[in-house]
């Protein structure tokens, strides 16, 4: 995310984390890659949230990862704490931003953030149908040997085992995957995508 921002030059990032001098090298390969891709947005990496301070926009991936065998709910104990410290340093050093939410689970993670911090509710917003979507066409893609650029598929609903993909809706090449794809094999990609992340 922090590439396609700065090499589009959208804005200047801060990137920040606990681990010591990891942000800060990346940012370094980051911000030395813009002469040879033509950008000249400013990376910072920092471990001290105070750099972060009057940030427009804050996107929290904060958390530990979902590993094979859990759900996104076996989560909530894990990064409810982390997402409880990030959302009030994010209020303190940042009171006028835009909370955008990655940490799984995604919706809990968002929910949490949203009463912490007191923000409006259009101000605390969580990142998944464009990444549920993504998977979908991928593994559609990926099963047909098609381009995911002519894979149309949508994902509606929450991020785990509620989202909905809608098969019925989906096209390759104009052609409804329904008569591409028997509807056995159409419903595991649906679990998968559930499944995925």
């Amino acid at each position: 995310l922090v590439q396609r921002l700065v090499e589009r030059d959208y804005a200047d990032v801060v990137m920040y984390d606990i681990v010591p001098n990891m942000p800060q090298g990346k940012a370094l390969d980051m911000l030395q890659a813009g002469p040879v891709l033509g950008y000249d947005s400013l990376v910072i990496g920092t471990n001290d949230y105070a750099d972060t301070a009057n940030s427009d926009i804050v996107v929290v991936t904060s958390g530990f990862p979902r590993k094979p065998g859990m759900t996104r709910d076996d989560l909530v104990k894990k990064n409810q704490e982390i997402v409880t410290q990030v959302t009030e340093n994010v209020v303190k050093h940042s009171p006028d931003c835009i909370i955008i939410m990655v940490t799984n689970p995604l919706d809990a993670m968002a929910q949490l953030a949203f009463h912490i911090s007191g923000f409006p509710r259009n101000r605390v917003v969580g990142m998944a149908g464009v990444l549920d979507t993504a998977r979908f066409r991928t593994f559609i893609a990926q099963e047909l040997g098609a381009s995911v650029r002519d894979v149309q598929a949508y994902v509606l609903g929450g991020h785990g085992d509620t989202m909905v993909p809608l098969a019925r809706m989906c096209t390759v090449a104009g052609v409804p995957i329904a008569q591409l794809l028997s509807a056995e094999r159409v419903e595991q990609i649906v679990q998968r995508t559930r499944d995925g992340g």
